[in-house]
């Protein structure tokens, strides 16, 4: 059985910062599936990238799609949760019911800028604090893909012990300039419209009408989604069929499909935590705290698997091989450890 359910946990004592600076107090919202057997050895844990939440299988009431990974979780799926206890969480930082820069202070208002800059690192603290909360202090696996692969390693890395299977999809060991740039695209095209208010705009405003500039960086980013082959297979040359060739704003079917996604997807996700997110990607890096990457991966003690995506434009398979290539060089002068 699927067995959904939403929660979302308050923390009063402080959450200490990567950047040296406290969140306190802070709230996780959270969902599970399945059933946690008697050990609580059954655990699962996924981890969502840059846009997702922690909706990562079912549908509530109302809903017209079901959460962002529904085709992977769910009784006799890829995360049987007839067998698995599944936790997903929404990362701090975000905008579906975890402290993100939208969430009031202790004054009432909201932080806007005066939210923390928060690392990947710092998510995956934050996770670790709940979990444990939760009685929860061994997981069967941590999956994720992007950010969420890149909160898997940092898992991986960081809590050495606390997964018996590391799986990290289409990530990187550190975010590189290919990826920075496209998310500053996103960056200044919401810093530039004039309906963001400097990050004063009404929430509510933004729900109802969107925001332009957000638009215009999402598309930006969705292309960097897709693929050259992908494309073509989805949208060839298709001309919209209500419009004229030789019309100035007639559009192709690539053109809408990215103005659909594009304007659609400002109504339901924060522009402030879109701009922290972004951030927590680019400064991204696995090395960081320690001499050098190297020492970083040897911490890790869990089963890993790396899986990339020939056609992923964004975290190149390059990447990911280099972490591999690191960890078989380093097996080769140290105790074997399971690995990928």
């Amino acid at each position: 059985m699927l067995n959904l359910q939403t929660h979302t946990e308050h923390f009063t004592n402080p959450l200490y910062l990567e950047s040296g600076r406290i969140l306190e107090p802070y709230d996780i919202t959270y969902e599970t599936y399945g059933v946690l057997n008697d050990d609580k050895d059954n655990v699962i844990v996924v981890t969502h990238a840059l846009t997702g939440s922690h909706h990562a299988a079912g549908m509530y009431e109302g809903d017209n799609k079901p959460g962002w990974w529904d085709g992977l979780i769910g009784p006799g799926k890829a995360i049987d949760t007839d067998e698995y206890y599944v936790i997903s969480t929404n990362v701090i930082g975000s905008c579906f019911g975890s402290t993100g820069p939208m969430s009031q202070t202790k004054s009432g208002e909201a932080y806007r800028y005066k939210f923390p800059v928060v690392t990947v690192k710092d998510m995956v603290k934050a996770q670790r604090i709940l979990f444990e909360r939760l009685g929860i202090h061994r997981a069967h696996a941590i999956v994720g893909g992007s950010m969420g692969g890149m909160q898997a390693l940092q898992f991986a890395i960081h809590f050495p012990r606390f997964a018996k299977k590391t799986i990290a999809m289409a990530a990187t060991y550190a975010t590189q300039p290919w990826a920075i740039a496209f998310n500053k695209v996103a960056q200044e095209a919401i810093l530039r419209d004039p309906e963001f208010q400097q990050g004063y705009y009404d929430p509510d405003v933004i729900a109802e009408s969107g925001l332009s500039g957000m638009a215009i960086g999402r598309m930006a980013g969705h292309i960097s989604f897709l693929s050259h082959d992908s494309m073509q297979r989805k949208f060839g040359r298709e001309y919209k069929r209500d419009d004229g060739l030789y019309e100035l704003f007639g559009k192709f079917q690539v053109e809408t499909y990215l103005e659909y996604n594009g304007y659609n997807f400002t109504k339901w996700f924060d522009p402030l935590s879109y701009l922290y997110i972004t951030k927590a990607i680019n400064i991204y890096d696995l090395g960081r705290g320690f001499d050098t990457l190297d020492e970083a991966l040897s911490k890790i003690q869990t089963q890993l698997h790396l899986i990339s995506f020939s056609s992923d434009m964004l975290f190149v398979p390059d990447e990911m091989k280099k972490i591999d290539s690191m960890l078989k060089a380093s097996s080769r002068v140290s105790k074997p450890r399971p690995r990928s």
